[in-house]
This record gives C-alpha cells, sequence and structure tokens, in this order.
C-alpha cells in the first residue's frame, strides 16, 4: 500500500494530545473524523476542527476507505488494542509513544502491520524538536569520530494528586520509564541503535503508588558506547537535558520549551591543539513545531519517502529494553 500519501486522517483519542495531532495536519490532510469514549470529548474536538464525531470505533474505522492514516492517542492500555484494529481495517497508523504497555503487545502490532502491508509510526515527538534536527544536520556534515557516551535526564515537576493519575497505574500503563524514559532510550538509539540494556534501577521515592517514579538506566553497546539516563518525577522543576559525546565533539540540548525551558543546543568542537574547544549555540525561539514536522514525517513513510521518525520497530525495541529493566 506504500507509494500514496494519505490525505485523510481518522483520529481515537481526543484529550490533550489528539488536540495536538488534529492541529498539526497539514491543510492538504482532512481530519474526516475523531473517536474518544468520552463522548462530548469527542464532540468538543470535532466542533472545534469542523468534523464529525462517532460514538463506535468499528463504524468509524469501516467508514473510510482503506489507506487513510489513523491517530491513536489513547491511555497506554488501549495504544496496541486500537491500532490492531485500525490495521485490520486496511489503514496506516500513527500510535502514541510507547505503543502499548509493553514488548509482547506491541509485537502483536509490529506483525499484523507487517502482514497487512501498512506503514506503522510511534509518536516520538522528541525526535523532531530543533535542536535534534539541528544536530543531525551538524554530525551529518562533520567527521566527529565514534560515539562515546551520552548522558540524559529528564523529569516532571510534579503535581497534586500525581498518585492517582492513569500514569500512575501499572495495569494502564503507567511508571516513570514507560512514559519519559521511553523518550530518553528512543533518542539514545538514534544515535547508536545497538544500545542494549547494561543496569537498571527503578524506584518508588515519593508518590505513594505501584509504580515507579524514577528510573536510572545504563545503556551500552558493542562498539563501546554507554549512556547513562535518568527519568524522573521528583525533579520539582521540570528539566530536559541531553548530552552526546563524539572523540572529537559534543553537543548539549536543553529544555523542549514551555516549562522545560528554552530549546537550546550548544555545540563543542575539538581543535587539533586541544584546550578549549570551538564553541557554538544555537537558541530555537517560538511555538514547538515538532507535532508538525513529525506528522509531516509519517505521511512522507506512508508515501514510501524517507523518513527520520520511529518504526514499528524501533519502538519494539524501546519496550524490550523497558521490559528487561523491569525484570531486574
Amino acid at each position: 500500500m506504500s507509494g500514496v500519501r494519505p490525505d485523510r486522517v481518522l483520529l481515537v483519542g481526543c484529550g490533550f494530545i489528539g488536540r495536538k495531532r488534529a492541529a498539526s495536519l497539514p491543510t492538504d490532510v482532512e481530519l474526516v473524523g475523531v473517536h474518544d469514549l468520552f463522548t462530548e470529548r469527542a464532540a468538543s474536538l470535532a466542533a472545534d476542527f469542523g468534523t464529525r464525531s462517532f460514538d463506535d470505533l468499528g463504524e468509524f474505522l469501516r467508514s473510510t476507505p482503506v489507506g487513510a492514516l489513523v491517530v491513536v492517542a489513547t491511555t497506554h492500555d488501549s495504544l496496541a488494542s486500537t491500532a490492531l484494529q485500525a490495521i485490520d481495517a486496511g489503514h496506516h497508523v500513527l500510535v502514541e509513544k510507547p505503543g502499548a504497555r509493553n514488548d509482547e503487545e506491541f509485537a502483536l502490532v509490529v506483525a499484523a502491520a507487517e502482514a497487512r502491508g501498512v506503514e506503522l509510526r510511534v509518536g516520538y515527538n522528541h525526535r523532531f524538536h530543533p535542536s535534534f534536527v539541528k544536530l543531525r544536520e551538524l554530525i551529518s556534515d562533520l567527521d566527529t569520530g565514534p560515539l562515546m557516551n551520552i548522558r540524559a535526564r529528564y523529569g516532571h515537576g510534579g503535581r497534586l494528586g500525581y498518585e492517582s493519575e492513569w500514569r500512575a497505574d501499572p495495569a494502564r500503563g503507567g511508571g516513570e520509564l514507560l512514559d519519559q524514559g521511553s523518550h530518553l532510550i528512543d533518542l539514545s538509539r538514534t544515535f547508536d541503535p545497538d544500545l542494549h540494556l547494561a543496569f537498571a534501577e527503578l524506584a518508588t521515592q515519593f508518590w505513594d503508588m505501584p509504580a515507579e517514579d524514577n528510573a536510572w538506566l545504563a545503556l551500552r553497546s558493542f562498539s563501546g558506547t554507554f549512556a547513562w539516563l535518568h527519568a524522573t518525577w521528583t525533579e520539582w522543576k521540570n528539566l530536559f537535558a541531553f548530552e552526546v559525546t563524539w572523540r572529537t565533539a559534543k553537543a548539549e540540548i536543553t529544555g523542549l520549551g514551555g516549562s522545560y525551558g528554552p530549546d537550546r543546543l550548544v555545540w563543542h568542537e575539538m581543535l587539533p591543539e586541544m584546550g578549549p574547544p570551538r564553541t557554538q549555540e544555537w537558541n530555537f525561539a517560538g511555538p514547538d513545531r515538532s507535532w508538525d514536522l513529525e506528522m509531516s514525517d509519517v505521511l512522507n513513510a506512508c508515501a514510501g519517502l524517507e523518513s527520520v521518525g520511529a518504526s514499528g520497530s524501533d519502538a519494539l525495541a524501546v519496550l524490550r529494553i523497558i521490559e528487561e529493566a523491569r525484570r531486574t
């Protein structure tokens, strides 16, 4: 079914992320309908975007000819089952990260997409923040030598009632490792896809809940890369920091915009005589365009064009690392 860029999108899940996905659609793509278990929420989004809301998911998916793009923006416990229904109906799928609650659930989705011949992409939108886009440009043009290490932190500031939210419920796919930690693993794998788990420590240090609020992971690859990642719900001030070091250069990315602070990339390049490096800095102001860029990338992938977003196999590799961490 590849080779045709979808011009119709169906949205399942009309919460905060669903609205971001609806707003990210290019002008030449039609949002033909939306669905949510909370029918009032679906009706509200439909009214705001000039489309229809559907109460019955099966009818909704069958109402559009095959080859549309279904965006699945539900809670984690419904991601895999909804994606499978969309694939069975013959549609391409963009499913929100992490794709499922665990690797066993998501392996079924990957296999179904391959068997049906439709495109499966996973919403790891941080790949499309301008600092990471610029970093990919830099390392494609420069000889930095081999990758040596990655150090990253991602943390929520916390809010009252956090322990009662769906992310804190393991049955619904909760836990900080699956929430923010999955982003860190995915971003690390964009620099070295052979990274695998070397060490994990999951802890519930503050919130009274059955899922972890802190996760520390060490990843390594056979080429010698080492990554140290910390995802936390006890940061007390929203934080994103991602550092990558090669033999002759280093990148420092901080902020994601909004409450995480300005999106900023600092590039240090070692000189032949060593000493203080040559340093450049980019600060990216303005609205968060990662959702727009990712949506265009997904539509291109459906058409068989070049894509830098997360594939089904990328997301499955992330979930396998998470499941191994949970077992340690």
